[in-house]
């Protein structure tokens, strides 16, 4: 597996990151998930705990907020921090391979048991694919979450269309 760059951890932290699949395998077994199909049988792949990157990270007592930014499509997300703390997955490979784009990755964020979509703040669209970045801060960030009906259908209906070149 190659040792590039896949996330960087950055905002309200003592530490800011900057994660390799090769620092992300590093993290103990506790912290490794395997197969994410456990928590969401539509989504495949292994990942690490969200609460043991923000660990390593230090969070500030004040950061109140998480923002996953997904630079490729422009899709950021921000969520309240506690419950997402210990629900969040990073998923970053596939078996022994990198997870690839039809996936989601080369990073992809999981909430292990999110609310029906568009219901509350932590709902399924906060599951990010092609995430690039995950910001901690102590007020809501930048979200691009559809607001109405026709934009939540509109998102899911390209989802599960098949990636482009």
């Amino acid at each position: 597996m190659s040792d590039e760059l896949v996330l960087t951890v950055d905002g309200a932290v003592v530490r800011p990151l900057r994660l390799t699949r090769a620092d992300l395998d590093t993290f103990p077994e506790p912290a490794q998930v395997r197969d994410v199909s456990r928590f969401q049988p539509k989504r495949q792949g292994d990942g690490v705990t969200l609460a043991a990157i923000l660990e390593r990270a230090g969070v500030h007592p004040e950061a109140n907020y998480v923002t996953l930014h997904a630079d490729r499509d422009d899709f950021h997300v921000s969520v309240p921090l506690p419950p997402v703390r210990e629900q969040g997955i990073v998923v970053y490979r596939l078996g022994a391979d990198r997870l690839g784009p039809e996936q989601g990755g080369p990073v992809r964020f999981l909430v292990k048991d999110p609310t029906v979509c568009h219901t509350g703040e932590l709902d399924e669209c906060a599951n990010v694919k092609y995430l690039s970045r995950i910001e901690l801060t102590t007020r809501r960030g930048r979200d691009t979450r559809p607001t109405s009906e026709s934009e939540h259908a509109a998102l899911h209906q390209a989802q599960d269309q098949p990636p482009g070149p």
